[in-house]
């Protein structure tokens, strides 16, 4: 049963180490997030990362949404929030979605 667990727990810690998205990841996703995105997702989003304090959206510290939730937002647009889809390119989207699932859950 302890050999079991072990092998969970290393499983679970080496799964955990290769969802972690690389620093340049990280740094596109913030500027996209900050700069690149027209509107800007920081004009809108709380999220203490980015130094963002907008009140239209989620606050993102809070809601803390996984790539999926973030990947069709981006994608489907959601109420007030525009598609993103044909603005940003694929790595531009992944590199944000990386960074806010990131960044929201960072002390």
């Amino acid at each position: 049963m302890a050999a079991a667990a072990l092998a969970c727990a290393a499983w679970a810690a080496q799964a955990q180490q290769s969802a972690v998205p690389d620093a340049a990841q990280i740094d596109l996703g913030r500027k996209v997030f900050t700069q690149q995105a027209s509107p800007a997702c920081a004009v809108c989003h709380t999220l203490r990362d980015a130094q963002a304090d907008g009140s239209i959206g989620p606050d993102l510290n809070e809601l803390q949404p996984g790539s999926d939730q973030v990947r069709a937002v981006l994608r489907d647009g959601s109420g007030a929030m525009p598609s993103f889809e044909g603005q940003l390119t694929p790595e531009q989207l992944e590199a944000v979605i990386a960074y806010v699932v990131w960044a929201s859950r960072a002390p």
